[in-house]
């Protein structure tokens, strides 16, 4: 039996090495998601940062701190090292933490730009309910009332046994005159959670307006 050239053999034992290294390496990043989809968000973001010393440039673990983030309500941080994943690739997950935190900043011009960037490359994403709702609620802000109805409407699509988000549509509705409306929303929001104070007093509001 001929045996394997030494250049091929010395490339397959730099390839075996190499995949040694990376091991350890997706076995942590592995452990750190578990950790984050159990809400230990501390946990997780402590093991990403090390991660990051070895490789600044591991889109997945930026991402995974981005979330970590989030879940801790660092914004600034997470908007800090979303863009940083942006410089790598356009990833639509990196435009939906993004949106997020620039939501959460105050930055509704930029939130709107990526949310619109993540429902238009993933429209059947499974995050693309809650971008739709985010968007809603930057169209409050903006008193853009039409607008916050559509939004929070096609949301509501994706995750229709949501009882806030009925009635944060009831309240869109009502801002924008449109009472039947408005009633009909905070009716369904009050099926799904009868105690909703928000949907019980947007509900009398309207009620009484129409008296």
């Amino acid at each position: 039996m001929r045996s394997d050239p030494p250049g091929r053999r010395a490339l397959l034992v730099l390839l075996l090495c190499l995949l040694a290294s990376l091991l350890p390496a997706q076995a942590s990043l592995d452990q750190a998601q578990r950790l984050r989809s159990q809400a230990r968000f501390e946990e997780s973001r402590v093991m990403a940062l090390d991660l990051l010393t070895q490789d600044p440039s591991d889109l997945e673990v930026l991402i995974l701190l981005c979330q970590d983030l989030l879940g801790l309500g660092r914004w600034a941080d997470a908007e800090n090292y979303g863009l940083k994943a942006w410089a790598i690739r356009r990833d639509p997950r990196v435009s939906e933490i993004l949106g997020e935190a620039s939501y959460n900043l105050g930055r509704n011009d930029a939130a709107l730009r990526y949310f619109r960037s993540y429902v238009s490359a993933v429209p059947e994403g499974s995050g693309v309910g809650s971008a739709y709702y985010f968007m809603g609620e930057i169209y409050l802000r903006l008193a853009r009332y039409s607008h916050a109805d559509i939004a929070i409407s096609t949301a509501l699509q994706f995750a229709p046994g949501n009882a806030r988000w009925w009635s944060r549509l009831g309240w869109a509705r009502e801002k924008a005159n449109e009472r039947n409306g408005a009633l009909e929303a905070y009716t369904q929001a009050l099926k799904l959670e009868p105690r909703l104070e928000d949907a019980l007093l947007g509900r009398d509001r309207v009620r009484a307006a129409t008296r």
